[in-house]
């Protein structure tokens, strides 16, 4: 392993949907995976629910938002939102009204 090897270390980034937004600056975020069975070899869909950090209280329900790894900022918050990939349908409604 040389040294620019080293150097570029890839960032973890992990897609998800928006399930739960009723927390200050924490969003809940969905995150599916396929595994595959270990009899059957048909593969299956896992999902787990992750806390991430919105600072700006940006997302909305149903927004698809990837997140990377960061310090942890609290007992199980250990997430920060990195971007909003897609917006929901319907929340351009709900930020114009708001």
């Amino acid at each position: 392993m040389n040294e620019a090897d080293r150097s570029e270390h890839k960032e973890r980034l992990l897609t998800g949907h928006v399930v739960s937004t009723r927390m200050e600056k924490t969003v809940a975020v969905r995150v599916e995976r396929l595994v595959k069975h270990p009899a059957y070899g048909k593969y299956i869909r896992r999902s787990t629910k992750i806390l991430a950090h919105d600072e700006a209280n940006e997302c909305r329900i149903g927004d698809t938002v990837s997140i990377t790894p960061c310090c942890p900022l609290s007992k199980r918050k250990s997430w920060r939102v990195s971007a909003v990939v897609e917006r929901a349908a319907g929340a351009a409604h709900a930020v114009a009204e708001a």
